[in-house]
Order: C-alpha cells, then structure tokens, then sequence
C-alpha cells in the first residue's frame, strides 16, 4: 500500500539565508580558498568550486553556507532561460543574487533540488508576474511553493535514480566536447594549404593522399565558384506552425515554418546580419532563405558543397569579422563574395569531406542521444517527484528514515 505523500511549503522544509558581496576595493577580501559562488558559477547541480574566491579575511564578512546548501538564483534572471540551481558541496560563500536554502531534516537537499527543478515553469511564471525589470524572483512567493514530500528514505531513492540519468547526460556531453575539439583539429588541419586526409581513413582516401602529395591547390575568391544570393524577406504572418520547410531568417537557428521554399536542399548559406552575422550552416533539405541570409548556389562543378562547407565553418571565425555596422551589424555581399577559398582537386574535395563528414554525424548522433536522455529524464521527474510513480523503500529504511 502506498504511503501519502504530504504537501509542503518550502519555507517550511528550508531556512533561507541571503549573500553578499564583500567589498571589492579591499584586496585582501579575495583570491583565497574560499569560493564566492554566483550566477555564472551554476554549471552542474554539485557546487565544488567558483571564478572568484575569498581570503581568509573576505569570509569573516561573507555569506557562508554549510555543505549541502541549496543554491538558488533570486535576481538577474532575465540573462538566463531556465532558473539555475545547484548544491553546496562544500561549504563556500554566496553573492547577494543567490538565496541559500538550509534544507531540515526532513528533507534530502538533491531531492528539493529536482523538486524545484521541475518546477522550473511555475517559477520561471512567478519571475514575470514580478514585474521586475532585473528578472527577481520574489523569495515570499518562494517560500509558498508546495513540494510533496515522501519519506526520506524514498527522496534518496527518487534523488539517486534521477542522478543517473544526469551522470549519463553529463558523460556524453563530454563526449560530445572531446569529439568537436578533434574535429576542430582535423578541420584546421585538413583545410590548410598542401593537407592531405590521413591515410588511416580509408582506402580511397590513402589512395587520393599518395597521388596527391605535392598536388596543386588553388586559392579563388568565393564568387569564383558560387553564386551569392540573399534571401527573400518572410514575414512572421506569413510563416505557419506545422509547415513543411523552415525559414532561415539570419541567426542560427530557423525563425519559423512555411509551406513554400526558396532554396534547394544541400544548401550552404551565411548569416547576413545581427549578433550571429557570419554563421555558417549546411541545409539538408528545402527551405526559405529569408532576408538576412546569404545562399551559396550554383556551385561549379569542380568544387564539393561538403567540402567548401567545412571550409567556410573552419573559417567562420574570419567570416564573422567582416561585419559592418554599430547598431544592427551585418555582412556586406561585395565582402563575403570577396572571401578567399582554398581548393585542391574535386577528388581530394570529395575524400576530406567524407571524412569529415563521419565525424560530424557522430557527434550529431551524440547529440541526438543527450536529446533523448533530456526527455527520459523530464518524464521521469514528472512520474517519480508528483507520486505517480512510487520507489519501494524497505521496511527498516523507513523506521530510521521516516518523517
């Protein structure tokens, strides 16, 4: 039989601590042992370290909070999609943009953790109903948020399977990082002048390095072998939530959906204004090609899209630099049609880019799986933290462990 799960304030299973800032016109507050955790330090649930740290002076007029504080950002959401939370896993200081919750024994600090995690909406609504321009979430309202509350023993259940799916996240994401590093690597050094692939990557691709060691390369302006067009202006009006083919509007990601398109699939295109201005992408289907972007069509028949995509995205950097302008920053067409290229052979081309191209979709599958392991892990959040899915919890752990 299924024991109750109890509703309970937050205020009434934490004691909230405030942080502060010690001053810093005083240098022998800082650089120290001691981390002075803020926003920014909030990458992972488990808190060991921070950018700035205290002295040994700087903690007798610091915040400090014990090891297993709960720690949540109260100000300056705005910067931020989601509400960033994390635990003390050691005991540290806190600045005054974090409130420190001190969980009671009654409850486990990981286990309060995902709690307000997946009430990450409702709190992310109470930051707007605020009003507050600096994105304040008010700690009163804080306080008022209903948790429920299993045995102990089971919150620790609840916290150890949920941290699973985490260390699974986290590794591969590791993974995912340590794979762009290597193929940053190998773009940089493929894409240079007079580089072959290695000869390890397959027969055809030893083959083509042998022939081709001491080869030609050649050096050509952009519009030597592409046609640069920008796109045509969509209108969000015009743009429809189910259609078939997205709108590439400038920036990274599509702005929306449309039931027409304007460019064929295997397209390169180059944002042409905006923050992002510069970003290279590689569209695998049809897709409308708004009016701050830049599509590379008609390529000539000795150059491979694969291969001057990966050529472009190892330069992206520089191609970023040809921004113009203050207010709106944009990429003018005489410049990206200017930019110099280096080509070998089509053959050659073709063998760097299908190497290439197999470290890209590993990483994409990758990619695919932190999606996956996201989506687990939010259902099982939901199901586990709301009691529609209840942890056995043995007798004896529920008589030392029992509210």
């Amino acid at each position: 039989m299924n024991r109750a799960i109890a509703k309970l304030r937050l205020g009434d299973l934490a004691r909230f601590v405030s942080g502060g800032t010690p001053s810093k016109q005083v240098p022998r507050y800082w650089d120290g042992d001691t981390p002075w955790v803020s926003a920014k330090d909030l990458k992972s649930l488990h808190i060991v370290s921070s950018i700035n740290t205290l002295s040994a002076s700087g903690r007798d007029v610091a915040s400090l909070v014990p090891q297993g504080t709960l720690l949540i950002l109260v100000r300056g959401m705005t910067l931020f999609k989601n509400i960033p939370i994390g635990i003390a896993a050691r005991e540290l200081a806190i600045n005054q943009d974090l409130k420190g919750l001190i969980a009671n024994e009654a409850v486990s600090p990981e286990f309060l953790a995902y709690s307000l995690l997946a009430k990450e909406g409702e709190l992310l609504q109470m930051v707007e109903a605020a009003g507050h321009g600096t994105g304040r979430l008010d700690t009163d309202a804080l306080k008022d948020v209903l948790v429920g509350v299993p045995s102990l023993p089971e919150q620790h259940e609840i916290a150890n399977a949920i941290a699973t799916w985490d260390t699974a996240i986290q590794k591969t994401e590791q993974l995912i990082a340590a794979k762009e590093r290597h193929y940053s690597h190998e773009l940089s050094r493929l894409i240079s002048w007079g580089q072959h692939p290695p000869a390890n990557i397959c027969t055809s691709a030893e083959e083509v390095s042998a022939r081709n060691r001491g080869g030609k390369w050649r050096t050509v302006a952009l519009s030597d072998i592409v046609a640069v067009w920008k796109g045509q202006q969509l209108n969000k009006d015009a743009m429809v939530k189910d259609g078939a083919y997205y709108a590439l509007n400038g920036g990274i990601k599509p702005s929306g959906h449309t039931t027409e398109w304007n460019c064929e699939a295997d397209t390169i295109t180059v944002s042409e204004g905006g923050n992002s201005c510069g970003f290279v992408s590689y569209n695998r289907t049809r897709f409308w090609c708004g009016g701050h972007c830049y599509a590379l069509t008609n390529l000539a028949k000795d150059v491979d899209a694969h291969y001057l995509f990966h050529y472009l995205k190892g330069k992206q950097a520089r191609v970023m630099a040809l921004r113009v302008g203050s207010g709106l920053p944009n990429i003018q067409k005489s410049d990206i049609e200017a930019f110099p290229v280096v080509l070998p052979d089509l053959v050659t081309q073709i063998a760097i880019a299908r190497y290439l191209n197999a470290l890209r979709e590993e990483i994409d599958l990758l990619g695919q799986s932190v999606s996956a392991l996201k989506t687990q892990k939010r259902g099982l959040m939901q199901k586990l933290l709301t009691g529609q899915w209840r942890v056995p919890v043995s007798a004896s752990q529920l008589e030392f462990g029992n509210l």
